[in-house]
């Protein structure tokens, strides 16, 4: 299958909806990650966000559930020639399930120095043992991305620290007669 490549102007459009989902994450208390997966005619068949605390599941990262909506709409679970939008760098799992559904081509945002499966920590797609590689493109709206998970993290300690101290001014005082 020939490799779809879409005008600038389509892949901003579609990473920019990876970001309002990613948006939608953070509402629900998630990671803000989010993905969309293009068919080669350019239609957007698949869409998703973080969702493994609300769900619980452990595997309902953006990108499987963008996939997972994807497969159900074409009724098969290749996507041969797919495109994945996706704001932040896969996982090992997310890369994993994106060889397996054959898409044709990854673009990410932001890196992910952790767990990015896309050449920050492994480089999955280059491993010529497994029976289908994919194409990787990263930076596209990487600046947005990256700031929002930043300010993510960031209001997430500032929560974490505040209920720290509210922890510690309830915890009951050592008393003299102990």
């Amino acid at each position: 299958m020939d490799l779809q490549i879409f005008s600038a102007e389509a892949e901003q459009r579609y990473m920019d909806r990876a970001l309002e989902l990613a948006m939608q994450a953070w509402a629900c208390g998630e990671v803000p990650v989010g993905a969309v997966v293009v068919d080669t005619q350019g239609q957007i068949i698949g869409e998703g966000y973080n969702r493994t605390i609300t769900t619980p599941d452990p595997t309902a990262h953006a990108e499987v559930v963008a996939l997972r909506a994807a497969a159900s709409h074409v009724d098969n679970y290749r996507l041969p020639g797919a495109s994945v939008y996706v704001t932040l760098e896969p996982c090992v799992m997310c890369m994993g399930a994106m060889l397996h559904a054959r898409v044709g081509r990854v673009v990410f945002a932001a890196t992910d120095p952790k767990t990015g499966a896309c050449g920050s920590v492994l480089c999955l797609q280059q491993h010529t043992q497994l029976n289908h590689q994919t194409t990787v493109e990263q930076g596209l709206r990487e600046t947005e991305a990256a700031d929002l998970l930043r300010r993510f993290f960031k209001e997430r300690r500032a929560q974490q620290k505040a209920q720290r101290k509210l922890c510690d001014s309830e915890s009951p005082k050592d008393s003299e007669n102990a």
